[in-house]
């Protein structure tokens, strides 16, 4: 079986706290280290009161000091919202502190309207343009090259894996031309998942950095003793994604049964669209749904996103995923 990973998103359940979310994170990566995840990454997000990764180094340095061997990681950095030499300095150090288990993800979609982009203070759209040349940017870094005339001490020679995430063939195409490892976004932008898969492996050019194409795919999973319950407990997220795509996005709600067949038909539409790529049900279900995803894919590895209301049942869910697999 391909190694799994988790993706978090540091989700705010509806009457938590921020600082609450942050626990359940640390608590959820020492269950998926306990488990044999190869991967915990955290995801950028800003703006939105139901998820508080925002601050994305940061987290990954109170998740990494609470673990010892998973790989932590951005799944990932919108560039677009940073300079190349500010993610340098903060991921340079991160493989200072916890060296051989770094990773960061780079992304071009920087997620943000006119709103945040002047919060940030940044020229999103032309700063959008300029990923590829910034991804470059952070590589020579890395390697100990001064760039326009200025080091970067705490990234030079550090220890960590790049990558280029992506959800449409761009990103396919530039880790391909880059020879750095890609993973597609399907577990909430499926449509272009099978040819960005081709896209990559049939352009990649070795590099120093990956003699051959790695690719990962993203997979909405959760398990549970019975079907019924795991879509019980899914429903949440997909609240999450209703409110967003109509643009009233919040903090995680509580589950609701039978869910998808209380909603207009086009909300359901939207949800088995942007959620087709999943595995939910018993563990058996989920090992053949995993399982299907890699076949179909010839994927490398698979991140799994998972956040529930209770947190007991989104660790849970870990362990039976975990254990479906080895058996």
């Amino acid at each position: 079986m391909v190694p799994l990973s988790v993706l978090d998103l540091v989700t705010v359940r509806e009457g938590d706290t921020i600082a609450r979310s942050l626990e359940i994170s640390v608590e959820t990566a020492q269950v998926a280290e306990r488990c044999g995840f190869k991967r915990y990454w955290v995801a950028e997000h800003h703006g939105m009161a139901g998820i508080a990764g925002g601050a994305t180094s940061v987290v990954l340095a109170h998740i990494g000091n609470a673990t010892s061997t998973i790989r932590i990681g951005a799944g990932g950095i919108m560039l677009p919202n940073h300079t190349p030499y500010v993610i340098a300095e903060q991921f340079g150090t991160l493989a200072a502190l916890f060296p051989g288990r770094v990773d960061l993800g780079l992304g071009r979609a920087a997620g943000a309207d006119g709103r945040l982009a002047n919060a940030l203070r940044k020229d999103i759209v032309g700063a959008s343009e300029r990923f590829p040349q910034d991804v470059v940017e952070l590589r020579a870094r890395f390697a100990g090259q001064a760039v326009g005339g200025v080091e970067s001490p705490q990234a030079s020679g550090a220890d960590l894996e790049m990558w280029i995430l992506g959800s449409s063939l761009f990103g396919a195409q530039l880790a391909a031309m880059l020879g750095l490892p890609y993973a597609f976004a399907s577990h909430f932008a499926p449509g272009q998942l099978d040819e960005a898969a081709r896209i990559y492996r049939e352009r990649f050019e070795p590099s120093e950095f990956l003699a051959a194409p790695h690719f990962m795919a993203g997979i909405n999973v959760l398990a549970a003793e019975t079907e019924e319950e795991a879509w019980f407990q899914a429903s949440s997220a997909d609240q999450s994604f209703v409110a967003l795509r109509t643009g009233n996005p919040g903090r995680l709600l509580p589950p609701v049964r039978d869910y998808r067949a209380q909603i207009p038909a086009p909300a359901r539409a939207m949800l088995e669209q942007v959620r087709a790529v999943n595995a939910i049900g018993t563990p058996e279900q989920v090992r053949e749904g995993i399982e299907a995803l890699a076949l179909r894919t010839g994927a490398d590895e698979l991140i799994i996103s998972c956040s529930t209301y209770d947190p007991a049942a989104q660790m849970r869910s870990l362990e039976l995923v975990a254990e479906a697999l080895a058996r």
